[in-house]
């Protein structure tokens, strides 16, 4: 029977790959990769020699009906990103809407997901949150700061580590110097950190010490 599996891959400790990943991987008949380099090394320290294939944001778009035909025609398909959960923030959406869309079975696998941890570490209310994901680059971005800033609830965004400064600066001027913002950097990794204070703390904090790594930025709701 076909199914398309959405397999969560860890986001930078291997230890936190799980058992049933691991399984559904070898058992598949086609891996969907982020990045077949990246990918390639997770699949040769778990022993994985299921054939892999490129699926990312260039491509993904004129590569689904083909993939569809595979899955019709009784493949066992798993998607892959390169850290975490594929479709947050990551391909994968597009063809999970299309295999709904024309009653294919599909079924995410739990896992890791950079944003949970993140949201639990800064300390700040998780019970009501909202995921922003990465804000529009030029295009849109302030427009979208206006309207968060008078958003309550806790607000996750991902952001790489050559425009943090940028983002807590917009931060300082759209939510106010004093908004409580926790930025954890490298989760999982050996130089984990969390920085929390208020968002001209933090950016006084990443000013005098640039940061490097994989992001994830926490910032409470307006009271």
């Amino acid at each position: 029977m076909s199914k398309l599996f959405i397999v969560p891959t860890p986001i930078g400790n291997l230890k936190d790959m799980t058992f049933r990943a691991v399984e559904v991987l070898n058992e598949s008949d086609l891996i969907l990769a982020e990045d077949t380099r990246t990918s390639g090394k997770l699949l040769k320290h778990f022993e994985i020699s299921t054939p892999m294939q490129s699926h990312h944001m260039h491509n993904e778009h004129k590569m689904v009906d083909g993939l569809i035909q595979k899955l019709k025609g009784g493949m066992t398909i798993a998607l892959i990103s390169d850290a975490g959960t594929p479709a947050i923030s990551d391909p994968g959406f597009l063809l999970t809407r299309a295999c709904v869309e024309h009653s294919i079975e599909v079924e995410c696998l739990p896992g890791a997901t950079a944003f949970v941890p993140a949201l639990v570490n800064s300390g700040l209310p998780n019970d009501k949150f909202v995921f922003e994901g990465f804000l529009p680059v030029k295009k849109g971005r302030q427009t979208r700061l206006k309207l968060l800033a008078e958003e309550p609830r806790t607000m996750i965004f991902y952001e790489s580590p050559h425009k943090l400064i940028k983002t807590l600066t917009n931060f300082c001027e759209f939510f106010g110097e004093d908004r409580q913002v926790s930025v954890s950097r490298e989760l999982t990794k050996l130089y984990e950190e969390t920085i929390r204070g208020s968002a001209k703390t933090v950016l006084d904090y990443y000013t005098n010490k640039p940061p490097k790594g994989e992001i994830v930025i926490i910032v409470g709701g307006k009271k």
